[in-house]
């Protein structure tokens, strides 16, 4: 049955589910053949070796995952959408910046998926040209966003054992059956910057999740746990994300043109066909992740324009629909030049969505302790949070600004990061600004509007 909620608070009695479900979801999302091209930067675009680039990929993903997991656990309690529940930080209308930002960004990540999924579908099945291979992923994408929520977690479940049935045979052959040469690994070397930008893919590729992780544990029982769900998403997404980009860094240097696919087929021999086949199903399940979110947030921002508006799972199915047709286009035009763009998306991305989860995080732990007035999140006039929040949007902007001193990428390099070496540490700037600032000005400003811990 196509789901029919929404944005909408998940009512109690239609609470189902456990905790111990989310690590399928984000250990199964993280299986495909996008998160191996993430991994692939630190030894193609960064030109590290093998060695630094496991070791940014594993600091990058166990930082980043820290905060994903943490956005994860107020799913439970609040049974609403992340980015709905972000008008409790920044305002009914406040939140429309964000919101915009992150439909956005699924957009591009969805754009991104179809690309990887084309090349997938192409190698497994020649007959099909690489645009017709990736409008065959992008439907089977749409697809499952239509159906929704429950066939998500149903297929990234599957993944966990389709695509890591893929990702275990693929390290075998590389390590035991047939070894990598031995020049593939020691290509590259050591440098700060290229470090530390892979240090910031990893932490990136977790908190590009952290706008949408409680949209799949909205549906879990009150009871179920914010501990509980913590560890499970932690534990999930951070080995989903390690294994595969591993992976990556280890065949970085074998890729050619940005194609994954062909350095895999052409590193594992006879049974490329089947790792391919069973790692493009995955690329498919993160495509419907992103639509689903996607028309997730655009409805957000919709009913923050027109608040009266009751949104229907029609709504969803049409905007996942355009969305679609969007991302389709995004990848076909950028496909030739692929692995630059992604890098570039990326790096744009965290800069946007790090001030935003210092406010939501010190926000829901810290200054609420996650108790929110729900019916005022769908108020036309905001409720008791109003439409803007003036000193959320303000540590917000102040999180953007900090960060340009310490902003490295290709066209512009900010004077506090040419004073060390060109390493870009922009999002642990923002991170180290904002979340104090918000915690004190919020407490400071507005203290007689908050709750004290316990009441």
């Amino acid at each position: 049955m196509v789901e029919q909620h929404t944005i909408y608070q998940i009512p109690l009695d239609e609470r189902h589910g456990s905790a111990g479900q989310l690590f399928t979801l984000w250990f199964g999302a993280n299986l495909n053949v996008l998160t191996v091209v993430t991994g692939a930067l630190a030894t193609t675009i960064f030109h590290q070796s093998f060695l630094a680039g496991v070791i940014a990929i594993l600091v990058g993903n166990l930082t980043g995952t820290v905060f994903m997991a943490l956005h994860a656990a107020q799913g439970p309690r609040l049974g609403v959408p992340q980015m709905v529940q972000s008008r409790g930080q920044f305002g009914a209308r406040g939140a429309g910046f964000v919101v915009a930002l992150v439909a956005f960004m699924y957009l591009g990540y969805a754009g991104t998926a179809f690309v990887t999924g084309g090349q997938s579908l192409h190698f497994i099945l020649p007959v099909l040209d690489p645009e017709a291979a990736m409008v065959g992923i992008a439907t089977l994408s749409l697809a499952g966003a239509i159906w929704g929520h429950d066939l998500i977690h149903f297929c990234t479940r599957m993944m966990t054992y389709v695509s890591g049935s893929a990702l275990l045979l693929c390290y075998l052959w590389l390590l035991f059956i047939t070894p990598l040469p031995g020049h593939l690994l020691t290509q590259g070397s050591f440098s700060a910057v290229g470090f530390f930008k892979m240090v910031s893919m990893g932490a990136l590729w977790q908190l590009g999740y952290a706008p949408y992780v409680s949209d799949y544990s909205r549906y879990l029982p009150p009871e179920s746990g914010p501990r509980q769900a913590f560890w499970a998403c932690y534990w999930g997404t951070a080995a989903g994300g390690v294994l595969p980009m591993v992976l990556g860094a280890m065949i970085g240097p074998a890729v050619i043109g940005g194609n994954v696919i062909t350095a895999i087929a052409h590193l594992v021999g006879p049974v490329s066909w089947w790792i391919t086949l069973l790692l493009a199903p995955g690329v498919a399940v993160a495509g419907a992740i992103c639509l689903y979110g996607g028309s997730l947030a655009i409805i957000t921002l919709g009913h923050t324009l027109a608040p009266r508006w009751r949104v229907t799972h029609r709504a969803r199915i049409a905007l996942a629909s355009g969305l679609f047709l969007l991302a389709l286009l995004i990848s076909m035009a950028g496909a030739s030049n692929f692995l630059a763009l992604y890098s570039r998306f990326n790096e744009l991305l965290l800069y946007l969505l790090v001030p935003w989860t210092a406010v939501n995080l010190i926000d829901y732990y810290l200054i609420r302790y996650g108790d929110y007035h729900v019916p005022s999140f769908f108020a036309a006039d905001g409720g008791v949070y109003g439409n803007y929040n003036v000193t959320a949007l303000a540590c917000y902007l102040v999180g953007i600004l900090v960060q340009i001193p310490f902003v490295a990428v290709d066209f512009y390099t900010g004077p506090l990061a040419r004073v060390i070496g060109g390493v870009d540490l922009s999002w642990v700037a923002g991170i180290a600004v904002v979340a104090p600032l918000y915690y004190f000005a919020m407490r400071s400003l507005q203290r007689p509007l908050l709750p004290e811990r316990g009441t």
